[in-house]
């Protein structure tokens, strides 16, 4: 089934308080169909956050990137499935996916995996005593996660296309790291625009500053679905 372009984009509420996501949701209204809770919202405002979210008719990408021991991870897998959202994310082991993809049931909620966060390079991968390459890193980790059942992969739009070469159309790729042109890359190393993003194979681009930070956050919205839209018929 075909995703819509305003589908597409997920607005990351990146905000230390709830009162402060519940401004920026009204700030955008109805030009944002999904939302991202990371760690730092989530943090602050608990499930209830979530649930007003969703409640809001938003879909929600618990951005958690959960990596913990096995039982750990399948409960918290298991309350996000309660929870009703969309997406979980986890890290890349092995044990953390195998755990979450036990967690979710028979539940909807899809799993991706992060890969290699859009903020690090070589050298943060060296201090980590990995000598891989980024790419080749984010390539094994993405097999890895989907031979074990995860939905899909997070993964930044430089290596996208990777993904799409190697492991075919059917995982899910939600990319992180967008910046429209002429935008600040801020603590990301690893950017895209959204024209890139979708041009790399990308069905979901996740939005937070660019957005947030702007004048007129719904209109800041609606121009990068309208890049999407084009990038998508192009």
């Amino acid at each position: 089934m075909a995703i819509e372009p305003r589908e597409r984009l997920i607005l990351a509420l990146d905000v230390p308080s709830a009162d402060e996501a519940k401004r920026l949701l009204d700030r955008v209204r109805d030009s944002v169909a999904f939302v991202k809770i990371g760690l730092e919202l989530f943090t602050a405002a608990g499930p209830d956050i979530v649930r007003w979210a969703l409640a809001q008719r938003k879909r929600v990408f618990l951005d958690l990137k959960l990596l913990d021991i096995g039982e750990t991870v399948k409960r918290a897998t298991a309350a996000a499935a309660d929870l009703g959202v969309t997406f979980l994310s986890v890290h890349a082991t092995g044990q953390t996916v195998r755990a979450a993809v036990e967690g979710r049931g028979r539940s909807a909620v899809k799993i991706l995996a992060v890969t290699v966060l859009t903020s690090f390079d070589e050298a943060d991968l060296v201090e980590m005593g990995i000598v891989e390459s980024v790419r080749d890193t984010v390539l094994k980790r993405a097999r890895l996660a989907i031979s074990l059942g995860t939905d899909g992969v997070v993964a930044s739009g430089v290596e996208a296309s990777m993904i799409r070469r190697e492991l075919g159309k059917n995982p899910i790729v939600v990319i992180p790291g967008i910046r429209p042109v002429g935008s600040s890359h801020d603590d990301q190393v690893r950017v895209t625009t959204p024209a890139g993003a979708i041009a790399a194979g990308g069905d979901y681009l996740v939005v937070g500053r660019a957005i947030r930070d702007a004048a007129d956050p719904a209109e800041a919205a609606r121009a990068i679905q309208a890049e999407i839209e084009v990038a998508l018929t192009s």
